[in-house]
């Protein structure tokens, strides 16, 4: 999944949508309703009919605000062609310096949008707990963060995040942080399902090689995972073993 803020023009945006070759891509619902700045025109900037809208809730500070710009969202996507798009990535977020989610606001948030039958993908820090009652409450998949958004500084929270990919039922996505291919491919590597970059593509010097960089670490690092890595040794193993080697 890749995200539609920060990019200097949408020919940018849309050559970076190809060559990631994601299917979802995030629109903030809030900055498009009110024309923000680099915003104006983004819904019609983007053939709908061929990718998937992940409307998300950025900039709510509160559950109450959140619900309400969840609905604003189902009905952009059903505007735009797509009837049967119930998805809102949901965020809660009142800390306006680091970006940290509310744990208690997207668990309320949460909670009363899947009674109103959206697919709920919420971020959330990398905390276990919430994300396992986040998927009692019934959301879609949990979206931990590696580190702050827009931070580039990679997967901080390695250990936690392996613990709700190791107990999680559905599907994890890990969302913000990442800031290189490597570091998507080890985020892949871990047994992640899915990522959602944005800042590391929208802000890279050339937006669509750094895109089509991060789809083939993506791929890369869920093969290596499928594949199975070998394990680590304290000592040397040799390549070639020593059983018929030529002797004096």
């Amino acid at each position: 999944m890749t995200g539609t803020g920060k990019y200097r023009n949408f020919d940018q945006m849309r050559q970076s949508i190809v060559a990631s070759g994601c299917e979802i891509v995030t629109v903030a619902v809030r900055r498009v309703q009110t024309n923000a700045p680099g915003h104006e025109g983004l819904a019609e900037a983007i053939d709908w009919g061929k990718i998937w809208m992940l409307p998300n809730t950025a900039g709510c500070k509160t559950a109450e605000e959140a619900v309400r710009v969840a609905r604003l969202g189902r009905e952009m996507a059903k505007l735009l062609g797509q009837e049967d798009n119930n998805f809102v990535k949901l965020e809660v977020i009142p800390d306006p310096k680091y970006l940290l989610p509310d744990p208690i606001g997207t668990l309320e948030a949460a909670e009363q949008l899947v009674q109103e039958g959206f697919a709920v993908l919420p971020y959330i820090n990398a905390d276990p707990l919430l994300a396992k009652r986040l998927e009692e409450a019934g959301c879609a998949t949990v979206m931990p963060l590696g580190s702050p958004i827009g931070s580039g500084q990679g997967i901080k929270n390695t250990a936690n995040i392996q613990i709700i990919i190791e107990t999680a039922q559905v599907p994890v996505v890990v969302d913000a942080g990442i800031g290189t291919p490597s570091e998507a491919a080890q985020a892949m590597e871990l047994g992640a399902d899915a990522l959602l970059i944005n800042t590391a593509i929208a802000q890279a010097e050339n937006p669509a090689i750094m895109a089509r960089a991060m789809g083939m670490a993506t791929e890369a690092g869920r093969m290596a995972f499928l594949a199975g890595r070998i394990p680590v040794k304290t000592y040397a193993s040799p390549s070639s073993p020593l059983t018929g080697t030529i002797t004096n």
